[in-house]
């Protein structure tokens, strides 16, 4: 019931706050608080629309921390559960989707090199840098990017789209990396899955020519290259790159301004919320600021069927 309604209606805001035994400031005071809650929310909302111009997919937990102290200049204070109720509310929540094309051709004859990863401690830009190729759905058929990022500062280093799998699109990324390397002079180690393009002899010849170590995957297992699995679904689903219109030629100008995104504005929650390119200025150990959600939802589920079990 608004204000106009009950003066319509004959009925003072006095007698309405008495029937309900309130003063008419705290009508007042409620009335300017829901106003206030409304704009509020306004505000949130624009602030996330602005971020998702550039960065269309990213996820609720990196979107509080990049809005914080756009927030603060507002005067707004916001949990990220606030955020996460309200962009539940919105339709705004990003949604995964699971789906894998294989890329890979690891049964070939070429030679395969050791896992040099294991043990790797990385603590600098330009250490050790994970190469991988995933598809991209281009209308009714598929092309494929070729990356190379820096496990340290997981900074986009190369990287190449073309129409089919050959070794070439993979080289050419290889050949954007080296162009961009600030520190020549120290090691570095290229570590990639086994597939045929990088057990080339075009490609080895490449790195050896770097001087630039070898390492590559024992298994098929994702997990031993999980750096470059983790940027492909980055650019897929929070850039929304797996699926796209038009010419070949628009997605390359689409994926220019994505890695440039990507690079220099997403910040990465396991190189302590730097962006890659602030990364790549640091050196030593990174905090880490990720929690693994997945095992804590498992481990509170191990509780509360162990407290049913023993209260049975």
């Amino acid at each position: 019931m608004t204000q106009l309604t009950i003066e319509e209606q004959g009925i003072s805001i006095k007698m309405l706050c008495s029937l309900f035994g309130k003063s008419r400031n705290a009508w007042y005071d409620n009335r300017i608080r829901i106003e206030k809650d409304v704009l509020t929310r306004d505000i949130v909302l624009q602030e996330v629309h602005t971020i998702r111009t550039e960065l269309p997919g990213v996820g609720t937990r990196k979107l509080h921390f990049m809005l914080k102290d756009i927030l603060l200049g507002h005067g707004i204070s916001a949990g990220r559960d606030y955020l996460f109720d309200l962009l539940s509310a919105t339709g705004l929540l990003v949604t995964r989707r699971r789906r894998r094309v294989i890329t890979t051709d690891s049964n070939h004859w070429m030679r395969r090199y050791d896992n040099l990863m294991a043990f790797e401690q990385i603590t600098r830009p330009e250490q050790v840098w994970v190469s991988d190729i995933t598809y991209l759905r281009l209308n009714n058929s598929f092309v494929y990017l070729s990356l190379i990022t820096d496990a340290y500062s997981r900074q986009i280093m190369g990287y190449h789209l073309q129409n089919d799998l050959s070794a070439e699109g993979c080289l050419r990324a290889l050949r954007m990396a080296i162009a961009k390397r600030k520190t020549p002079k120290l090691s570095l180690t290229h570590h990639s899955d086994r597939g045929s393009q990088y057990c080339s002899k075009a490609y080895v010849e490449e790195l050896n020519g770097e001087i630039i170590a070898i390492s590559m995957t024992k298994n098929g297992d994702p997990y031993e290259n999980a750096i470059a699995e983790r940027v492909n679904g980055i650019l897929k689903t929070e850039f929304d790159l797996e699926r796209s219109t038009g010419t070949f030629e628009q997605l390359k100008d689409k994926l220019d301004r994505t890695i440039n995104a990507y690079n220099t504005l997403r910040p990465h929650a396991s190189c302590d919320y730097l962006t890659p390119v602030q990364a790549h200025q640091r050196q030593g150990e990174l905090n880490k600021q990720w929690k693994n959600y997945n095992k804590e939802k498992w481990e509170l589920r191990q509780k509360q069927q162990n407290a049913l079990l023993y209260s049975g």
